[in-house]
């Protein structure tokens, strides 16, 4: 494959080769896409069994040589690199997920290193395969929505202690979408709010969530939060 190949699976899925869209046919998406999500590599059994699961297992392998023979046809070198019956996404061929995986996991552990981080943002706002439905693929999007959670809401609180307010709220927006139970990017924008003096902006963030709490899982918002608040509230 010619250099400057990649492999796009955050928003709808893509290949393009030398800046050029490259078409492919459904069963090599999902293969490509099935191996993307295993950097490792996969057994061949494994791969049709789990991109085939209502077909036999000679159908299965039989749809697994055709996704295979047209994935590796994307350019002048294989996309997909093969040892013995594993399967491995070839190392030319750059990968959006992976960028974005590696970048999260940084931030999670504590390396905070990054060079753009609205486009950061950006890429973490982004569902993996949107409109797919492939049970193999609910565990790795479950996955992905996990690091990407603690990874918003770690640039989040970045933006925040750096004054940042828009990237900042922006951040623990797409957090709070992902889960919109989850505490943590409710608090930080209630937090931003309150730093740029918008009183009735934070005011709204905390009611808007205390509803959705009561509403939905008859439970109230933590002391830490209702602190945030509570004088604001009082006539």
């Amino acid at each position: 494959m010619s250099q400057g190949a990649r492999l796009e699976i955050l928003r709808p899925f893509q290949v393009t080769c030398g800046g050029r869209r490259v078409a492919v046919s459904t069963g090599a998406q999902r293969l490509l896409a099935f191996l993307a999500l295993r950097r490792e590599g996969t057994h061949r059994r494994s791969a049709a069994e789990q991109l085939w699961p209502d077909c036999t297992s000679c159908r299965a392998a039989a749809n697994l040589r055709s996704a295979l023979c047209q994935g590796r046809k994307l350019g002048s070198a294989p996309a997909i690199d093969l040892a013995g019956n594993s399967l491995v996404l070839a190392s030319s061929l750059s990968v959006d997920f992976h960028d974005a995986w590696d970048a999260a996991r940084r931030l999670v552990s504590g390396d905070g290193t990054f060079c753009d981080g609205d486009q950061l943002v950006a890429d973490l706002s982004q569902v993996l395969l949107p409109g797919w439905d492939d049970e193999w693929l609910l565990l790795e999007r479950e996955r992905w929505d996990q690091l990407r959670l603690y990874a918003l809401e770690a640039l989040a609180q970045t933006f925040q202690t750096e004054g940042r307010h828009l990237s900042a709220l922006q951040a623990s927006l797409s957090a709070a979408s992902i889960d919109p139970f989850r505490e943590t990017p409710h608090r930080i924008a209630v937090e931003v709010h309150l730093a740029e003096g918008n009183v009735a902006c934070a005011v709204k963030r905390y009611q808007d969530y205390q509803r959705l709490l009561r509403r939905e899982l008859k439970v109230a918002p933590s002391p830490r939060l209702t602190r945030l608040v509570r004088d604001l509230t009082r006539t």
